[in-house]
């Protein structure tokens, strides 16, 4: 039975993590911790066990407690404010606290139990701006990071070759592009329209209009579903010291997902742009290759864009 850390147990990403070890029959035993209370069910679980713990992970000295105490095989570390668009607004706040968490865990892992594998989970916006003919992003290819969130990816990920190179932790790190799927908050652009669609479907929202930033940028979307069985084969099979790109290979524009959506929906509405919601440099065309990851654990998208669409409608529907 591996044992396995997660850090922002709360968030998007875990809960689909450990469905995905239910679902796949994988013995595992869980240990969360969050900032914030868990109102996860645990007793739905019949092969994972879980246990979870209300915690700073600054709070440097029963952090170390935890992972002494538990010795954890792997590491999934998710913790971090994950919003690009937060990153312009609290600059100083989204760089320090996900460098410094970041930080605080290499260290108690280096410390107390240096064997265990480390996922570090970066982002595709660490490529920065682009030109049409630099994609598919490629790992190997330079950052050129433009938002403050960007620039703390780049640093996670420098500073996780340090501990890897340096000290001789097990680290592996992803860069994961842009992943939606059901229970993904609406803060994030693609659950948002959907939302508000939903809305409109329903006749809550009135007025038929869906009031959007820059819906030119073309973005690579992958289901949530398809990136935590990514994350598990980086555990089995990544190459320490190695970064992966977590991404479908295709790219869509933001009023093409629109366009689609509202065909689900069977709707028609009005656009209106609102340039406070247009970011200061926002990268126009993000799209990567996801040939590393398949060569080096065998992964292959399972779940297509629409499908993605349909179940995040789906979950607005039920919850709205």
């Amino acid at each position: 039975m591996k044992k396995i850390l997660i850090t922002g147990f709360n968030g998007f990403v875990s809960g689909h993590f450990i469905n995905y070890l239910e679902k796949n029959n994988i013995k595992s035993e869980i240990f969360g911790i969050d900032i914030n209370k868990s109102e996860m069910d645990y007793s739905i679980f019949e092969n994972v066990i879980t246990s979870f713990v209300q915690l700073d992970l600054l709070e440097r000295d029963s952090l170390e407690n935890i992972i002494y105490n538990f010795q954890p095989n792997y590491i999934l570390h998710l913790a971090s404010y994950s919003s690009v668009g937060f990153s312009w607004k609290n600059p100083s706040l989204s760089f320090r606290n996900n460098m410094n968490i970041f930080l605080n865990l290499m260290e108690v892992v280096r410390e107390v139990n240096p064997s265990c594998r480390i996922l570090s989970v970066g982002s595709s916006e660490e490529y920065g701006n682009v030109t049409k003919d630099k994609v598919p992003l490629k790992e190997e290819y330079s950052l050129e990071p433009v938002s403050p969130y960007a620039v703390a990816r780049v640093s996670q990920e420098q500073l996780s070759k340090v501990y890897c190179d340096g000290y001789g932790l097990d680290v592996v790190m992803t860069r994961s592009f842009n992943h939606i799927g059901p229970g993904q908050k609406d803060i994030f652009v693609i659950s948002s329209f959907a939302k508000q669609l939903v809305e409109i479907k329903k006749g809550i929202k009135k007025e038929r209009k869906l009031v959007t930033g820059d819906i030119s940028v073309v973005r690579d979307f992958l289901d949530v579903r398809d990136v935590v069985d990514a994350y598990y084969k980086l555990f089995a099979h990544g190459v320490k010291g190695e970064v992966y790109n977590i991404c479908s290979g295709n790219g869509i524009s933001l009023r093409e997902v629109i366009d689609i959506m509202c065909g689900i929906l069977d709707i028609q509405i009005d656009l209106e742009t609102d340039s406070n919601l247009i970011r200061p440099n926002d990268n126009k065309i993000i799209i990567g290759t996801n040939e590393k990851l398949k060569a080096a654990t065998g992964w292959v998208q399972k779940i297509k864009l629409k499908k993605s669409l349909e179940d995040i409608i789906s979950y607005w529907d039920k919850k709205i």
